[in-house]
């Protein structure tokens, strides 16, 4: 089994709200799913269960080992260093270089050594494309090059599962495609990429298997071209 990520019957709710029900899905090592669906209809819900951000109310739930119907609160951290985040608004630390961002990360992920620190930071950053802005600090980078950061810090800790949240939403169509093309290369290596976006052009351009969130169910979606290009139409 190379399952990654499994939900069974699962329940995902924001206190008394309930977002989505009877989830059933699974991925595998090296897989890239996308999420798609209108505001608030479910997919960042679904990756801060994922992470443990949310409980999960019912159902079963595994990703990279961990039992999420059953996880302890000292359990969290370990499972979130399986795992990689990519935000749409960056959540970089504004006052520090982008190498002490990263610096930042892998102390408190429990690094100690400075040579393995600074040898992590110069790998990631040159899997981004970055090896050569470490000693910027964020506000002198481009929104692309934000979000390269963003992707390098993802990967510090080598992680089973990159979750990405809209991760295209502030970014030019030729910066987004920039960062899917580095999405895809890091599924490519064996990581498992679950994307959430509303980005119809991406999908079009670089087309996997795709999961809908409508009407509080996650529903298996085939979207043909067609599809796609009425989805772009109504956007």
């Amino acid at each position: 089994m190379d399952n990654v990520i499994t939900l069974e019957n699962a329940l995902i709710a924001i206190d008394d709200h309930i977002v989505l029900s009877e989830v059933n899905f699974s991925m595998d090592k090296g897989e890239f799913v996308y999420v798609i669906g209108r505001v608030g209809s479910g997919k960042t819900s679904l990756i801060k269960t994922l992470n443990a951000e949310l409980p999960l109310q019912e159902g079963t739930g595994e990703v990279s080992g961990f039992s999420l119907e059953n996880i302890k609160r000292k359990e969290v951290p370990l499972l979130r260093r399986k795992l990689g985040i990519v935000f749409q608004d960056f959540k970089l630390l504004i006052d520090r270089t982008v190498d002490s961002n990263l610096e930042f990360v892998l102390k408190a992920t429990g690094w100690k050594n400075k040579g393995e620190i600074k040898d992590r930071i110069s790998e990631v950053l040159e899997k981004v494309n970055l090896g050569y802005k470490g000693y910027k600090m964020p506000h002198q980078l481009s929104g692309g090059e934000q979000q390269r950061v963003v992707i390098a810090r993802a990967l510090l800790n080598d992680p089973e599962v990159i979750l990405a949240d809209e991760p295209s939403g502030n970014l030019d169509p030729a910066t987004s495609e920039e960062i899917m093309k580095i999405l895809r290369y890091i599924s490519e290596s064996g990581r498992a990429v679950l994307m959430a976006t509303h980005n119809y052009n991406l999908i079009k351009r670089f087309p996997s298997r795709t999961l809908k969130c409508e009407g509080g169910k996650l529903i298996p979606t085939n979207l043909s071209e067609a599809d796609i290009d009425r989805l772009i139409k109504n956007e």
